[in-house]
């Protein structure tokens, strides 16, 4: 099987952080951007398995977002990852992130799975969702 072609986009959360009385804070813009700073170099420097990237873009604009209910604004940086996957089951693994936003298969144009392959597929999607699941209740253990 060829290697498939995607194109994954994350949005990564920047929060406003406070320093020492008027030095070293940072405004949610600066986190955000410093985070995607950071999710670049790792993805550039980490080699994942199964996974070969072929660009990082950052030249999207950070933005914000606000909410209707509490109204406070929550700011994003985006990052675009063009990216080659061993597998369906591993552009999943990689993808499957509380950042993620899109994801869009370049090439090829058709693909043919296999038995042995919706079966990775859901054991990938199972383990990824495990795993979203605990971290999710360690933030909320911690977070009191």
């Amino acid at each position: 099987m060829d290697k498939i072609r995607m194109r994954v986009r994350f949005d990564y959360v920047g929060r406003e952080k406070n320093g020492i009385l008027f030095f070293g804070s940072k405004t949610s813009e600066e986190m955000a951007e410093e985070i995607r700073q950071q999710q670049a170099a790792l993805f550039r420097n980490i080699p994942i398995q199964g996974i070969l990237i072929e660009e990082i873009d950052m030249g999207q604009e950070v933005y914000s977002v606000t909410d209707d209910v509490t109204g406070k604004s929550t700011t994003y940086a985006p990052i675009t990852i063009s990216f080659y996957a061993d597998s369906i089951a591993d552009a999943i693994k990689f993808s499957m992130k509380e950042e993620f936003r899109t994801i869009e298969t370049i090439a090829p144009e058709t693909l043919e799975i296999k038995k042995a392959d919706i079966d990775r597929i859901i054991l990938k999607a199972n383990e990824g969702l495990s795993n979203y699941k605990s971290y999710i209740q360690r933030k909320i253990d911690h977070w009191k």
